[in-house]
């Protein structure tokens, strides 16, 4: 007895899946814009400065921030010294190394910024950057 010969099932690429991924990784990249572009959103006025530059890597920084009258920041939320120097101590501590993006206003007191950075220092800040607007 003859058995009739099994068509066998062509393999294909899945398409579906690839789809989904797609969207999950949309989503993502939505969300996480949505979220750094909401931690710049205390008013300051950023000084100019003429060798501006761009740095090539600003992921992963904590965005502090300091208002024309010396208020600090941590992305929009206020905070004082105490509150400062325990969150950067803290974000040292869970993901090193702490890089931090300082937004200082240009009426911000010298004496503001230079404690920002002994904070900074103590916490164990290995790379700060400060922003500014190009002339």
């Amino acid at each position: 007895m003859r058995l009739p010969k099994r068509q066998e099932d062509e393999i294909g690429f899945q398409l579906a899946p690839m789809i989904d991924m797609t969207f999950l990784l949309l989503i993502f990249f939505m969300v996480t814009t949505k979220i750094s572009k909401e931690q710049v959103k205390v008013d300051i006025k950023l000084p100019t400065a003429s060798n501006a530059t761009i740095p090539s890597d600003l992921s992963n920084r904590d965005i502090i921030s300091i208002d024309g009258e010396g208020r600090y920041y941590i992305g929009q939320d206020p905070a004082d010294k105490k509150s400062l120097t325990a969150h950067l101590k803290e974000r040292f501590k869970v993901t090193p190394p702490l890089r931090l993006y300082v937004r200082a206003d240009k009426n911000t007191p010298g004496r503001q910024i230079k404690e920002l950075m002994r904070i900074a220092s103590e916490a164990g800040a290995v790379n700060v950057i400060f922003g500014t607007y190009q002339d």
